[in-house]
């Protein structure tokens, strides 16, 4: 596999928490954890299958896609459809599998496993704890 030369990075009210969950549900490893000097985890990156996220927290003002939905009807209306509006896609080696995981932890999950014989892929898309949308894809 090619070195990785983009690295997503998504923001969360409580990264640490963000970073528990992602691991539970996603199978993603915690690599390095970062904290300011009241406690409050200020980044994490995290790793599944050499492939690299970044999640931070930008501060205290920050609202996460689900909390933003609560009061504004532009943000509710992405949380509205079951599309990867803004988020990640991950390739994995076992999808139904890793469905299967996320499904056990509770994730929300937007689309059922799909098979897209025209792409050779089979994938679903899920949400995770803050409202950030992921897909999780296999080749096929």
């Amino acid at each position: 596999m090619a070195e990785q030369r983009v690295f997503p990075m998504l923001s969360y009210e409580d990264v640490g928490r963000a970073a528990e969950w992602i691991s539970k549900a996603f199978g993603f490893e915690e690599r390095e954890r970062f904290s300011e000097e009241d406690g409050t985890v200020s980044h994490v990156t995290m790793e599944l299958d050499g492939a690299v996220v970044f999640l931070g927290w930008p501060g205290a003002g920050y609202r996460s896609p689900k909390r933003h939905a609560e009061d504004c009807e532009i943000e509710r209306a992405k949380q509205d459809t079951p599309y990867v509006v803004d988020g990640v896609m991950v390739y994995v080696n076992d999808v139904g599998g890793h469905f299967e995981r996320a499904q056990a932890a509770g994730a929300t999950i937007l689309s059922e496993l799909e098979e897209h014989a025209e792409l050779g892929e089979l994938r679903y898309r899920v949400e995770d704890v803050e409202g950030h949308r992921w897909m999780f894809v296999q080749a096929v």
